[in-house]
């Protein structure tokens, strides 16, 4: 049950911070939090991971859709549930459906993380959240648990 909770919670929290983003930010130069580190900034991600494969908007609805169904499928069919599994699919399925809400709703995911000291791509909670839960299905891929332990659930 928490697993459910923390992905409600990054949900909740992802769509908060966008429509304050597009409050604050919209139409501004920014916001320096760190000047030349980190700073807040509008950006309308027409694309897909950073920007990349702009306007492609009904492929990335599908692709998005497709892993949900199947992220669900496999944790409900998944014979061993260790947390790696639950937090990574709790953070990936809520990510997914933040950003795949705001590309329904607006055709667009509104990022507005700017971490610039290293020129990284502008990103949003959504993005975090997807990233790290796929790390923690990773781990989980990798590291789950040996054979013995693969029929014996864990909730």
């Amino acid at each position: 049950m928490v697993y459910v909770i923390i992905g409600i919670s990054v949900l909740i929290l992802d769509l908060i911070t966008k429509h304050a983003a597009v409050s604050a930010l919209a139409g501004g130069a920014g916001v320096p939090l760190i000047d030349g580190v980190f700073h807040l900034t509008y950006v309308e991600n027409n694309g897909i991971a950073f920007g990349m494969l702009e306007n492609k908007r009904i492929v990335f609805v599908t692709l998005s859709v497709i892993i949900l169904i199947a992220l669900i499928a496999y944790l409900i069919k998944a014979p061993r549930r260790d947390a790696w599994l639950k937090l990574g699919a709790a953070l990936v399925i809520s990510g997914s459906f933040g950003n795949l809400i705001e590309r329904v709703l607006k055709g667009y995911v509104v990022d507005f993380l700017d971490f610039r000291l290293i020129n990284f791509p502008v990103f949003n909670v959504a993005d975090m959240a997807v990233c790290v839960g796929a790390a923690a299905l990773v781990i989980h891929f990798l590291f789950g648990g040996g054979a013995e332990n693969k029929n014996k659930p864990e909730d």
